[in-house]
């Protein structure tokens, strides 16, 4: 006798139905340690998925190819790494932003795939779309600094935020990323007190 459809139990889906988010992370890592060790032209996603203890459908039931699956990692560990809470000052908020910022640079993969992005991005215009959809994130974060200093009365409200904005990572990304030099606290507070005047004297600017 053929069971009635209301008396047949919903099944749930297992294996291949499932998406662990264990292992979506530990493909995150895989994708890292490869793309530092060998550039993303020379990325192999099944590398990354034997790395990660996966078969190589793993990726694809997430992603259509590298290129999203490269999007998504990168837009999801940038957002965990740019939020942060209001410190109650601009100097302290700025000295915040430094030092995450200083805590990203300083990560080994993240020195070693940083410059091999923006050299994808002279020669791929997908790569260029993720590399400022990641800037903008970091951007709108950055932005909130100088948007609490505005509401505190630390900053007028016609300030030039997109200047204001540049100053926030450029000396820590020129001494960390471009000369390559260590950046200790006591020095980092220095950076902290010349970006904050370098934004104050641009809000007082004719």
């Amino acid at each position: 006798m053929e069971r009635k459809r209301s008396d047949q139990k919903t099944r749930a889906p297992s294996g291949a139905a499932v998406q662990s988010v264990e292992l979506t992370e530990a493909l995150y890592r895989a994708l890292f340690a490869e793309w530092a060790e060998h550039g993303f032209s020379a990325l192999s996603l099944e590398r990354v998925a034997a790395r990660a203890g996966a078969g190589k459908a793993a990726i694809y039931r997430r992603w259509p190819g590298k290129l999203q699956f490269a999007d998504e990692a990168i837009n999801t560990i940038a957002l965990r790494m740019a939020a942060f809470e209001d410190k109650g000052s601009l100097e302290a908020d700025v000295r915040a932003f430094h030092r995450r910022l200083r805590s990203v640079f300083r990560h080994p993969l993240v020195r070693r795939i940083l410059p091999d992005i923006y050299a994808e991005v002279a020669r791929s215009e997908a790569m260029e779309a993720i590399s400022e959809r990641v800037a903008q994130t970091r951007r709108d974060e950055a932005a909130k600094v100088i948007e609490r200093a505005i509401a505190r009365g630390e900053l007028p409200g016609a300030l030039d935020r997109e200047i204001a904005l540049d100053f926030l990572p450029c000396s820590i990304y020129w001494r960390m990323m471009v000369t390559r030099r260590s950046l200790p606290d006591a020095q980092l507070d220095l950076y902290a007190q010349g970006t904050t005047a370098a934004i104050k004297a641009l809000a007082s600017a004719p």
